[in-house]
């Protein structure tokens, strides 16, 4: 599973507020799963996320493997938050989102949240998993048009900035995510940034070892 911990710099932003599991309910052109539609478990705690968002994380999940209809992409959703959860001590699952290969985009912490994806860079990005391995395959058109159809989403909503930076987990972390050939292919989407190009280019950050 690609995971990773939070890290939050200094001055990191004040706790989430709201006292609810519930995200704003927002309306999108491709089929969206909101937490309670996959029986998401509540969070333990939030951190609050600025918005607009400059840069995008793109990762697989290289376990749970691919997903291609609703009910495995819901199972999938809850391994990831149980391993996430229990395993890790985490708050709760580590992406914002993630895209099933049924052409689906599943509601992990959400636009405003801070995530758990991205050592060094959780407090300036939202995190998209592709759930699959994608090492040697790409995965289906419909997954990665939804993944960029809910980039693009983000940006009229205003979640994220007009001029993102998108990035492969691999250039943020010490890891093969998002597999070689989604990466390969992600080089190719409108706001790919080459920079960084490793973890070594970040700023040092307080680090956070449970959210």
């Amino acid at each position: 599973m690609c995971t990773n911990i939070l890290a939050v710099a200094v001055g990191a932003p004040a706790l989430f507020r709201k006292d609810t599991d519930d995200n704003e309910v927002l309306t999108y052109d491709f089929p969206f799963v909101t937490r309670a539609q996959w029986s998401a478990r509540t969070a333990k705690q939030k951190l609050s996320l600025q918005t607009p968002i400059p840069y995008v994380v793109i990762h697989h999940s290289y376990t749970p493997p691919a997903c291609y209809d609703g009910p495995t992409c819901k199972k999938a959703m809850r391994s990831m938050q149980n391993f996430h959860m229990d395993d890790r001590g985490w708050w709760d699952i580590g992406y914002n989102f993630a895209v099933g290969a049924d052409g689906a985009a599943y509601e992990g912490r959400g636009w405003d949240v801070l995530g758990a994806h991205a050592l060094h860079f959780n407090n300036v990005s939202i995190g998209i998993c592709l759930v699959g391995d994608w090492s040697n395959s790409l995965p289906p058109t419909s997954q990665l048009k939804t993944a960029q159809a809910l980039i693009a989403a983000g940006v009229e909503l205003g979640y994220l900035k007009e001029d993102y930076k998108l990035v492969g987990h691999r250039q943020v972390r010490d890891t093969e995510c998002p597999g070689d050939v989604l990466f390969n292919e992600i080089q190719t989407w409108d706001h790919y940034a080459p920079f960084p190009a490793s973890a070594d280019d970040l700023p040092e950050v307080e680090e956070l070892k449970k959210i």
